[in-house]
This record gives structure tokens, sequence and C-alpha cells, in this order.
């Protein structure tokens, strides 16, 4: 690699349910990898925290682009995430919210299971939304369907939404804000509303 940067983004790091995660690629090759990442989904999105470790011969570099463009950054902010991350508090803390994401993650599934037999799950082993897929046959289209799903109070985003190529038609279902109980809920009226369509 002549000069080449890859740019890794370690985005479902915290929220893998199933094994291990995938060791980042900086640290085999440090000198061609920029490692980012934020606290976004561990933390708090306002927080607008994230870091990013570039190769050595960068940082000079990215450090003077950084003074120039933003002298914004919320020290206080980042006082509280170093606090965290070096007394092991944020380390706690990501091991207590993994286990309740896992928790709403497979009240989710139970559901699916159970309402959506015929519906295909994706996405399950990291992150915080599952990709419902839903057989060829449906003769509704994904928007369509998200409007019907939102008509009995779900909010869902049509897989159409996020990929170029046309496909069966699905759902994109994000868990991450409300209890195993909702979420159960939530997929019964996903059912329901299906069914009519």
């Amino acid at each position: 690699m002549a000069g080449g940067l890859i740019i890794e983004d370690d985005y479902d790091a915290e929220h893998r349910y199933d094994r291990a995660p995938v060791p980042a690629l900086q640290a085999s090759a440090p000198d061609y990898v920029a490692h980012t990442g934020s606290t976004s989904k561990t933390l708090a999105p306002g927080m607008r925290l994230g870091w990013l470790v570039p190769p050595r011969r960068l940082q000079a570099i990215l450090v003077a682009a950084k003074h120039a463009s933003d002298l914004g950054s919320p020290a206080l902010a980042q006082l509280v995430l170093a606090h965290l991350l070096a007394n092991g508090e944020y380390d706690r803390h990501i091991r207590m919210v993994r286990g309740r994401q896992r928790a709403r993650r497979d009240a989710v599934l139970a559901a699916v299971r159970e309402h959506l037999p015929q519906a295909h799950v994706g996405g399950i082993a990291a992150g915080l939304h599952v990709l419902l897929t839903l057989p060829d046959d449906t003769d509704t289209d994904d928007a369509d369907l998200a409007d019907q799903v939102r008509q009995v109070g779900v909010l869902v985003h049509p897989l159409s939404w996020h990929r170029q190529r046309p496909g069966p038609p699905g759902l994109v279902l994000g868990y991450a804000a409300h209890p195993p109980d909702r979420l159960r809920e939530a997929v019964r009226r996903i059912a329901r509303a299906i069914g009519s369509s």
C-alpha cells in the first residue's frame, strides 16, 4: 500500500451480543489505519464526543486542522469521559447497557417468532436494530407497510430507504429506547398491521 489510508469505524463493537467484537485493524497496521469511534450509542448522542486514532504521520496535520476549524469541543464532557475511562466506570456501564440491549433484542426476536413467523430477521449479532425482511410475495411495498405500522402506533423505517437495489420488502426496527414488554407489544402491532394489508 503506497501511502493509502483505511478509515476504520468501530461502529457496533460495544453492542455485540453473541460473539466477541472483531479486533480492530488499526492495531495490526497503525501506519495505514485511522480508527474512529464515538459515545453516541453508549452514553448519549448529545454529548457529541468521538475519537480518531490516526497514523502517527497524520497527527500534527489533523490537530492543526481541528484547531483551525473547531475550537468548541465540550471540555466538561471530555473530562467526564476521561474520568469514566480512567476508573473503569465506562467499561462497567458498557457491560450493563449491553445486557439491557441484549434483553431488548431477544424480546423482539421472540415476538417476531411468535407473531411474524414468515419473516426473516437479520442484523441480530450486533447493533441496536433488527432487519425484518418479508416474503417476496408480500403485495404491499415496504414504505406503505411502514405507514400502516405507524397508524397502529409503531414507528419503523422501510428497508427501501436504506438500500440501492430492489429486493423483498422489509422494515428496520430499532429497539434501544424501549423495555422488552413494549417491544413485544410493538411487534404484535406490526404483525396486525401487516396482516391487514
